[in-house]
C-alpha cells in the first residue's frame, strides 16, 4: 500500500473525525426545536449527554456518535473491501445488520426514513438497484464523506459514478444524489488542499450535475440553495444567523434543508471546524447530520491538526474510533 503524503492524510483524517465531531456535538439536540435547545442548554459549548426525554438519543453519553458516523464507517469499509466500489446488495445487508445490532442494544438511534423504506423493500425481494428510487432525505449525504476522501472530484462524471454507488440502494433520486454530491465534492476539494471557497464552488457544481442523475422527484434545487445560504447569513451575528437558518433554510431531514443549512454554518464561521460543529448543534432539528456535514467539510480544509485535540481524544475514547487505517486505505484510490 502506497503511503499517503502527510498533508493529504491529515486532511482526510480531518474530514473523517470532523464528521464524527459534528455528529457527537449534535447528538443531544437532534429532534429538538431551536427554542428548546436555547431553553435547555442556553448555548451548547461542548459535548453533552442526551436527555432522558430525547426520543432518538436518550441514554447516549457525552461524545457519543450516531448513525451518521456509523454508516460513514460502513461506506469506507465497503469501498476498501470493494476496490473503490460499493456493492449495493452488500451495502443493504450491512445496514440491516447494523440496525439489528442497534436494536439489540436497546438504541432508539435507528435507520432514517428513506433508508428504512428502501431496506424494507430489499428485504421483501426488491432489487437493491431499484429500492432507492424514492429516497430524498439526507441519509446519503451524511455518510458519503469516505467517497470524497477516496476520489478526486475531477473528472466530475467519474466522481459522480462513485457517489451514485453509495446512494443507489437507498437514495437513487436527483435530490438524494445531489445532496450527497455536494458533501463528497466539498470534502474531496478540501482533502486535495482546496480552500473553503473552492469547496463551496465544487459543491455547487457537483449538485448541479448530481441533480441530473437518479429518479426525478420534485424538490427545491440544492445547488441554488447552497449559493443562497452563503448570502443569507452574511453580516449577521451567530444567534441571529442561527434563527434565520431555522426559519428560512430549515433543519429537517430533507436534503434541501439540512445540506444547505450545513453550508450556511460553514459560511458563518469561515470554516472553523469547532465553531461550525458547535453552531450546528445549537440549531436543533437534524443537528447531528448538519453538524456531521459541516464538520466533514471544515475538517477536510483544516486537517485533523485544525480540530481540537481534546475533542478528538474524547471521540476516540467514547466510541472506540480509530479512523486512521481506513483513511489511509481510502487515499490509495487517489
Amino acid at each position: 500500500m502506497t503511503t499517503a503524503p502527510p498533508g493529504l492524510l491529515d486532511r482526510a483524517l480531518g474530514a473523517f473525525y470532523g464528521l464524527a465531531l459534528g455528529d457527537a456535538l449534535g447528538m443531544p439536540t437532534q429532534v429538538m426545536s431551536r427554542e428548546d435547545v436555547v431553553r435547555v442548554y442556553g448555548t451548547l459549548t461542548g459535548f453533552e449527554p442526551a436527555r432522558d426525554d430525547n426520543p432518538v438519543s436518550a441514554g447516549m453519553p457525552a461524545g457519543a456518535v450516531t448513525d451518521d458516523t456509523d454508516q460513514a464507517v460502513i461506506v469506507a469499509r465497503l469501498l476498501v473491501e470493494g476496490g473503490g466500489h460499493v456493492d449495493p446488495l452488500r451495502f443493504a445487508a450491512e445496514l440491516l445488520s447494523w440496525e439489528r445490532e442497534m436494536k439489540a442494544k436497546g438504541s432508539f438511534d435507528l435507520l432514517g426514513p428513506s433508508t428504512k423504506a428502501a431496506l424494507d423493500a430489499v428485504a421483501g425481494g426488491t432489487d437493491p438497484k431499484e429500492a432507492g428510487r424514492y429516497g430524498t432525505t439526507n441519509g446519503a449525504a451524511m455518510r458519503v464523506t469516505p467517497v470524497g476522501i477516496a476520489f478526486a472530484a475531477d473528472p466530475l462524471p467519474h466522481f459522480l459514478d462513485r457517489v451514485v454507488e453509495s446512494c443507489q440502494v437507498t437514495h437513487d433520486t436527483n435530490i438524494g444524489i445531489a445532496g450527497a454530491a455536494v458533501v463528497a465534492a466539498a470534502v474531496s476539494t478540501g482533502v486535495a488542499g482546496g480552500t473553503l471557497d473552492e469547496a463551496f464552488d465544487a459543491a455547487i457544481t457537483a449538485a448541479e450535475a448530481g441533480a441530473r442523475r437518479g429518479n426525478w422527484i420534485a424538490g427545491a434545487d440544492i445547488s441554488a440553495r447552497i449559493a443562497w445560504a452563503r448570502e443569507l447569513v452574511e453580516g449577521l451575528d451567530e444567534a441571529a444567523a442561527l434563527d434565520r437558518i431555522v426559519a428560512l433554510i430549515g433543519t429537517s431531514v430533507a436534503s434541501q434543508e439540512s445540506v444547505p443549512a450545513a453550508f450556511a454554518v460553514l459560511a458563518l464561521t469561515g470554516g472553523d471546524p469547532w465553531r461550525s460543529t458547535l453552531l450546528a448543534a445549537n440549531l436543533g432539528g437534524d443537528s447531528d447530520t448538519i453538524g456531521a456535514i459541516a464538520g466533514a467539510v471544515a475538517g477536510s480544509v483544516s486537517g485533523l491538526s485544525g480540530l481540537p485535540a481534546d475533542a478528538v481524544r474524547t471521540l476516540r475514547t467514547v466510541n472506540g474510533l480509530e479512523l486512521e487505517p481506513l483513511a489511509a486505505q481510502l487515499l490509495t484510490h487517489r
